[in-house]
């Protein structure tokens, strides 16, 4: 659970897709706004304010003795916040309505790689949790364990060492510079 909301000066395993996307983006230049710390982000749905709640509650439900929670890993300007591990083993919550099958996108998918990658823990579920109407309206409602679902991810070195680090270098260097990045400095 992220306590702080500022997301200057580092880039985080949510922010993968920024990375290895495409830079010349209007998205691209609002988020590496925030990144430089020229902007601020302060999107806040009810379903982030959910997740956010229930998210050491559905760690807990999973009855894991040596479970570590909200453990921070900082490489340089790389900046990961794991929500449970154990020593060998990541536990990424991601809650989503119930009554939609919960898939690991992409991006969630990329963001499991970085934690690896950080970490260098390369055993990784993702645990979904199916949230219904009553979830939203109050957070202290228990955890229903039949709704929980544990979703493995293999790691993929080749994803980290061709697309991924040598993007995070050059972003890497541009936020110590301040400057916005290009793909030409390659």
């Amino acid at each position: 659970m992220i306590q702080s909301q500022d997301r200057s000066n580092y880039i985080g395993a949510s922010d993968t897709s920024f990375v290895v996307g495409n830079w010349k983006t209007k998205t691209f230049e609002k988020w590496w706004l925030e990144k430089i710390g020229l902007n601020k982000n302060n999107i806040s749905t009810e379903a982030m304010k959910a997740g956010n709640n229930y998210e050491h509650k559905i760690l807990d439900a999973l009855g894991i003795e040596d479970l570590e929670k909200d453990k921070q890993i900082i490489l340089d300007r790389l900046r990961v916040n794991l929500d449970g591990n154990t020593k060998t083993c990541i536990y990424e919550v991601k809650t989503h309505k119930e009554e939609k099958e919960f898939k690991v996108s992409k991006q969630y998918w990329r963001q499991a790689q970085v934690e690896m990658y950080a970490s260098g823990i390369h055993k990784l579920y993702i645990v979904a949790y199916g949230l219904v109407e009553k979830d939203y309206l109050n957070y202290f409602n228990e955890i229903d364990k039949n709704r929980l679902e544990l979703i493995p991810v293999e790691y993929d070195k080749k994803f980290i060492n061709k697309e991924y680090l040598p993007r995070l270098e050059i972003l890497t260097k541009c936020l110590k510079e301040g400057m916005f990045p290009c793909l030409q400095q390659e």
